[in-house]
């Protein structure tokens, strides 16, 4: 019988998605991409070889896995095209496996100009911290109607027609409004037309596939990128990416009814990062040697994939965590990088914050009041031995045992898998997504 699963992140991004995508695709017999675009980075191990994934959907390097993006991306066929490039170039199939929606919004140069010189703009705390991908003047355009789509692609003539009426508006924007270059017409219509021949083959109706897929008793896994503090209307607006990344976004941004959703794993970090601006009410200083901060950090490898800028790091916050298991209905958590703990003598967990002197147990909406929200913290023993590698709960420390079992008990949901290291056996089951 067929059975989905949404993989989802809880926090501000950069939980660890990939790994776990890739360990449950063993049970899938495709895996999903919903929204986001080149802005999000997986990165995964297999063996001795590190793979940096952003558009391709992590189940890419599982032979025979059919992978799909979804009408929820935005789409840079360029960047994707490059991404392909690089994976075949390191022995992996990948054209005759990848299905792309002719849904998906196209980020053009244009996008990237104006994200670019919209953040360039900026005063230094208004700052959002973006890619400078293009992500966020796609979506725009998507929701003012004016996108061009990947099945524009394949019409020179309408094509060229809505680039030009949208350079007319965006160069505007661009030379008098933000004191920019203007994006040159005849290099975004070239490289469009080169991109489109490219991915023609690859284009499908994803929706009508995955329903196929379905229907032969087949499950589906679904990715999402970024992380849900980030979300468009559920996140610590302004500071947040441009899409909706959570789990109800996988229905509506694959075409599959919101009834075919049967598990949500909400990937969580043993601890907190977030990337570029915005609050975060647990926080740690990161530079000083011998600090709680300083070990997340170094030790856990905290930079982005996409920037390579240095994540910022703070105490596990539990009051965020149960806001993102209500707005995403999580069944089970998934506690990822529990090693890199090890060694410290005592840990904190964040249950509630006292917000103008009342005490809330969860995150509030926007920005301004998450920055006036003072930590509540609660004191338990750190472990003195190792979790990485652990493949059972009986190999973790007591300590670290305790610390999990208080993450259920204040979340009150169950943590059915911990990732305690990044190749694929360095994993503790407690319940299968696929088999719950």
């Amino acid at each position: 019988m067929a059975k989905n699963v949404v993989v989802i992140g809880t926090q501000w991004g950069d939980e660890g998605k990939g790994k776990i995508v890739d360990w449950l695709t063993d049970h899938a017999k495709g895996v999903v991409r919903f929204q986001g675009g080149h802005n999000a980075g997986h990165t995964l191990v297999i063996g001795q070889t590190e793979y940096k994934l952003n558009l391709v959907p992590s189940g890419i390097v599982r032979e025979g896995v059919a992978c799909y993006i979804g009408n929820g991306v935005v789409l840079d066929a360029h960047h994707l095209l490059e991404e392909i490039g690089k994976l075949e170039a390191g022995g992996i199939r990948v054209r005759d496996r990848l299905r792309i929606s002719p849904g998906c919004p196209l980020i053009l140069r244009y996008h990237v100009a104006l994200d670019q010189a919209r953040e360039a703009a900026k005063s230094e705390g208004a700052k959002i911290g973006t890619t400078g991908k293009g992500i966020g003047p796609a979506y725009e355009d998507k929701v003012a109607r004016r996108a061009l789509r990947v099945y524009d692609l394949f019409d020179r003539e309408r094509f060229a027609e809505k680039v030009r009426a949208n350079l007319e508006y965006h160069n505007f924007v661009l030379t008098q409004h933000l004191g920019a270059e203007p994006v040159d017409f005849d290099a975004v219509l070239a490289q469009a037309m080169a991109d489109a021949e490219a991915i023609r083959p690859m284009v499908a109706d994803v929706s009508a596939e995955l329903y196929a897929v379905n229907k032969a008793g087949g499950s589906l896994l679904f990715e999402g990128a970024q992380g849900t503090l980030l979300d468009i209307d559920h996140g610590t607006y302004p500071f947040v990416t441009s899409s909706n990344c959570v789990a109800g976004q996988a229905a509506a941004g694959s075409g599959v009814g919101p009834g075919r959703l049967h598990y949500v794993l909400g990937i969580t970090k043993a601890y907190c990062t977030r990337v570029g601006g915005g609050p975060f009410p647990t926080e740690l200083d990161i530079e000083t040697a011998g600090t709680p901060g300083q070990q997340m950090s170094s030790k856990g490898r905290e930079f982005g994939t996409v920037t390579g800028r240095k994540r910022r790091c703070g105490w596990l916050d539990l009051a965020a965590l149960k806001r993102s298991i209500i707005i995403n209905g999580v069944t089970g958590l998934c506690i990822t990088k529990l090693d890199v703990l090890d060694g410290l003598e005592s840990l904190k967990l964040c249950t509630g914050y006292l917000l103008d002197g009342q005490r809330i147990d969860l995150l509030p909406m926007g920005a301004e009041e998450v920055r006036r929200c003072e930590p509540i913290y609660e004191t338990l023993a750190g472990w003195g031995g190792t979790t990485f590698g652990a493949q059972s709960w009986d190999d973790l420390p007591q300590e670290a045992r305790a610390y999990l079992h208080r993450i259920e008990e204040i979340c009150e949901i169950p943590i059915d898998v911990i990732s305690t290291g990044p190749e694929r056996d360095e994993t503790i089951l407690r319940r299968h997504p696929f088999g719950a």
